[in-house]
């Protein structure tokens, strides 16, 4: 794991990561893969992390999923975007070998992957290295007492602010009210974001991205009545 103060970080940040690592024993497969392929890909937190160097292939820039769940959206980008590297970070195990069984069967040479907190690698990346940052659909830890949990806090945003390139985007989906007011607030009172659906009208935060893939979290969202939202912030 990274130290705590990387080169670059903005200052010491909460190290404690909540929520699962593991579900449902893997399939034999699955399992194959996250013992032979994963430390192929796995990214090395213990120094600063030149990212034109993780990808076979030369990248026209450099993108991260922080959480990627399922990896619906990750798999789905990288297939439409070869000439892009993606990071994906996510803890739970589960996740990352449905994630690397699509890597073994598309052949993806633009992912690399962090099988643990997304803070160990955005601690390490250079500042103004990523042209994107998503957290789609991150645990919303609904009550009081457990929000302190939520990944979203300024210390993180900061970090996120730090490693993105002037101009870039940071998206961030929920299907939680709660947690889309506590970011904005957080962001809004930054002073180094601009809001991208504010400019578009009412409800333009109800709309999907282009090209978004439907995920397993956000039909489930539907499915119980919660409509999610969408938020687009613009590093100034």
């Amino acid at each position: 794991m990274c130290a705590d103060e990387a080169a670059g970080s903005t200052g010491p940040i909460n190290r404690t990561l909540y929520g699962r690592r593991k579900g449902k024993k893997l399939r034999s497969y699955q399992a194959g893969l996250v013992s032979g392929t994963l430390p192929q890909l796995s990214i090395d937190c213990s120094q600063t992390i030149q990212l034109a160097s993780l990808f076979p292939d030369p990248c026209d820039e450099f993108r991260m999923e922080i959480g990627f769940g399922g990896a619906e959206h990750l798999v789905h980008e990288a297939e439409g975007h070869r000439e892009v590297g993606y990071i994906g970070c996510e803890p739970f195990i589960n996740g990352v070998a449905k994630l690397l069984t699509q890597v073994d069967d598309k052949r993806f040479k633009n992912i690399r992957l962090h099988h643990g907190d997304a803070r160990d690698v955005l601690l390490r990346l250079p500042d103004s290295s990523l042209s994107r940052v998503d957290v789609l659909y991150p645990d919303p830890w609904p009550k009081w007492r457990q929000r302190k949990r939520r990944f979203l806090s300024e210390q993180n945003i900061s970090e996120i602010a730090r490693v993105l390139k002037p101009g870039s985007c940071f998206r961030f989906a929920t299907d939680i009210d709660d947690y889309a007011g506590w970011v904005l607030t957080r962001i809004l009172k930054m002073n180094i974001w601009t809001w991208q659906e504010a400019q578009h009208g009412a409800r333009a935060w109800q709309q999907s991205w282009n090209d978004w893939p439907s995920t397993r979290y956000e039909a489930k969202a539907f499915r119980e009545g919660r409509p999610p939202v969408y938020l687009t912030f613009i590093r100034n």
